[in-house]
């Protein structure tokens, strides 16, 4: 029996082939370091886990959760919101729970485009944005992410009568997988067309506390009349290492909390509980952890630029998320390079053509292995391309 037509268009997700060629590397011999998933290699801060240990023993937390999440869970996030970035949030009526802001960015797209409908998605951008659209029978309209523009959205050149037809506007900053971080006159010229096309604008802040050289990212509800236009998608995963706990939020515009809530208690029965209590604590314990989340992921960002420099690549240090954006040297493009790169030096990178089209002509590595394995990655790569040109 054959799949429905959205199921066909979709492309083969990016990250399912990644770990496949791992497979396929290591079947062969190869001792692989893999620079190509962004999935933190710490484990969950001990005092989380113990808080989780304790809800697990709790027979309260083995029955069907809320499909919204526990009011305190809420709650936490709310206070969370309020002491990192200032911004008031209602829990019961500003605040959805998610089981990771995966869930909740594919289900947006269901709650809001119609066959037709169009979703204004960052290229090159996490495949999700465009992917919710083409299940649910709208189009994606990419909006390219040039370094010339420092990797922004230029919004004066999406045409008017594509602005008209479009519904979402996903951003995300700092962004995956360019590593960009959005100045705040950026913000205020997304809430002013979003105000104009009434547009739903729905901002990923999944790495808004990793980042570096001492910048602070911002949050979108920051700004006024954020809240009247768009809601921010957030999660635990990347701040407390706990990507596979599965709990996210979005918080922001009321409609659009209500609508996705309503939408969830339909397909799915929410996070498990003993998670939502191990997110309370993440939210609300000790923070020290995220200072050195900090400064682990900021060294290994250095390594990989002092590497990449000595080779011969001209590139500026990221500001945020835990990925570094390359472009490839002359005589390649995305997929040949990181071919290249596997092959002769057993090492994993991600081709920018997986991020979308105006990826290509980059490479994406995470900085997801320990300070030393890096330095052995660079390494290898040096002993095998050697210096590189461009164009």
């Amino acid at each position: 029996m054959q799949e429905n037509s959205a199921m066909r268009k979709l492309p083969p997700y990016l990250f399912a082939r990644i770990e496949k060629k791992i497979e396929e590397a290591r079947e062969k011999g190869v001792d692989i370091i893999s620079l190509g998933i962004g999935d933190p290699d710490q484990p969950t801060p001990e005092h989380i886990i113990e808080r989780a240990a304790q809800a697990l023993r709790d027979p309260a937390n083995h029955q069907y959760p809320s499909s919204v999440g526990m009011l305190s869970f809420r709650q936490a996030v709310a206070e969370w919101y309020q002491r990192r970035f200032g911004v008031e949030l209602d829990p019961r009526s500003e605040i959805v729970s998610l089981i990771g802001s995966k869930e909740g960015i594919a289900n947006i797209s269901a709650c809001y485009l119609d066959p037709g409908d169009i979703s204004l998605v960052p290229d090159p951008g996490y495949p999700v944005y465009g992917i919710g659209a083409i299940l649910n029978g709208a189009e994606p309209y990419l909006m390219p992410l040039k370094a010339t523009n420092g990797f922004l959205p230029v919004l004066r050149d999406i045409p008017t009568e594509v602005a008209r037809k479009a519904k979402l506007m996903f951003i995300n900053y700092p962004n995956n997988p360019t590593g960009a971080v959005a100045p705040d006159e950026f913000y205020h010229e997304v809430i002013a067309f979003a105000r104009d096309f009434d547009i739903l604008v729905c901002h990923d802040a999944a790495y808004s506390e990793v980042t570096f050289d001492n910048h602070r990212a911002r949050s979108f509800l920051e700004f006024p009349g954020a809240k009247e236009v768009g809601i921010e998608f957030h999660s635990v995963s990347k701040t407390y290492n706990m990507t596979g706990w599965r709990i996210g939020w979005a918080v922001g515009n009321r409609h659009a909390v209500d609508v996705l809530g309503r939408y969830k208690s339909n397909v799915d029965s929410g996070a498990f509980q003993a998670v939502q209590y191990a997110a309370i604590e993440a939210l609300l314990g000790p923070q020290d952890c995220v200072e050195a989340m900090r400064r682990l992921y900021q060294e290994r960002r250095d390594v990989v630029i002092e590497g990449l420099r000595r080779m011969g690549w001209s590139i500026e240090p990221p500001q945020g998320s835990i990925y570094v954006w390359a472009p490839v040297p002359r005589g390649y493009d995305s997929s040949s390079f990181a071919e290249t790169v596997l092959e002769k030096a057993g090492v994993i990178i991600t081709p920018g053509i997986g991020y979308g089209q105006y990826g290509e002509g980059y490479f994406r590595i995470a900085l997801t292995v320990d300070k030393g394995k890096m330095a052995v990655a660079l390494e290898r790569m040096y002993q095998a391309i050697g210096k590189v040109e461009f164009d």
